[in-house]
């Protein structure tokens, strides 16, 4: 006897603390990909009425890219394993890790490969890009350099992918390390940044945790919002297709249904 497992049923469970109710806001109002205040009308009501499709089953790709040593490794483990290594290590290749949420009552998970960042390692690295639905580009605040050059990171990145679906962010590190004064000349250059290439900004401590959590629940949320309004796109597309058939006569109905029936179900 063969037993049938279910795709969900080999994931891991949702964690307490990753269940999104509401959508997470954004950093900076100016540098936003989304400034509304809540989730599309149309994904609220789809997930109300269980109709977000294969959504819970998707796994979404973040790569997250960056010079050596802007802290890509740290932001991520301060996020998944609540946790900061002090003692630096280069990423060699790519490493990633999963994360599992509950956004409106739907599964949806987040795959974050983190790539190295040494010159050496890039042409390995690069061959993780492709299929991507969302490139977050890290900067250290302190290092002007490192801003300066995600421009070059994202063409990397965008090679791989269409650029039309991916979404982009752009996050500065180390903020603790930064001082007032400091800080805001170097966001006043990000933010300008983030404007031409139509990236949301973010600024992080993964040393002190602040707005890691509240990064990644809004990457996770705008992730799944674009994959459920997809999934509807494509409802939509075969709904219109059901109306044109039942507008049909009867006979012209069955002998349709007839004619689309594939050979295995005879």
């Amino acid at each position: 006897m063969s037993v049938r497992v279910s795709a969900m049923s080999v994931l891991p469970p949702v964690r307490r603390d990753r269940i999104i109710a509401q959508l997470p806001q954004y950093f900076r109002k100016e540098a936003a990909l989304h400034t509304e205040n809540d989730f599309n009308n149309k994904v609220k009501t789809a997930c109300q009425e269980q109709r977000t499709g294969t959504v819970g089953f998707k796994i979404s790709k973040v790569i997250v890219v960056g010079d050596l040593a802007v802290g890509k490794t740290c932001l991520i483990n301060r996020f998944c394993k609540d946790a900061f290594d002090k003692n630096y290590k280069a990423t060699i290749g790519v490493d990633f890790e999963m994360e599992r949420f509950e956004v409106l009552g739907v599964p949806f998970s987040l795959q974050l490969w983190d790539t190295a960042g040494q010159e050496r390692f890039k042409c390995i690295a690069s061959t993780y890009y492709r299929g991507a639905q969302v490139v977050i580009i890290v900067f250290d605040v302190n290092d002007i350099a490192s801003l300066g050059h995600a421009r070059q990171w994202l063409e990397d990145a965008l090679k791989e992918n269409d650029p039309t679906s991916v979404q982009l962010f752009l996050v500065g590190t180390k903020k603790d390390l930064s001082s007032p004064a400091q800080y805001s000349r170097i966001e006043q250059d990000a933010l300008k940044l983030a404007q031409e290439i139509r990236a949301e900004y973010w600024a992080v401590s993964s040393l002190t945790g602040e707005n890691v959590k509240e990064f990644f629940f809004r990457v996770a949320s705008l992730a799944f919002e674009t994959n459920v309004l997809a999934e509807l796109e494509k409802s939509g597309s075969r709904q219109i297709g059901d109306v044109i058939r039942i507008n049909s006569t009867s006979n012209n109905l069955y002998t349709t249904s007839k004619k689309k029936q594939p050979n295995c179900c005879h």
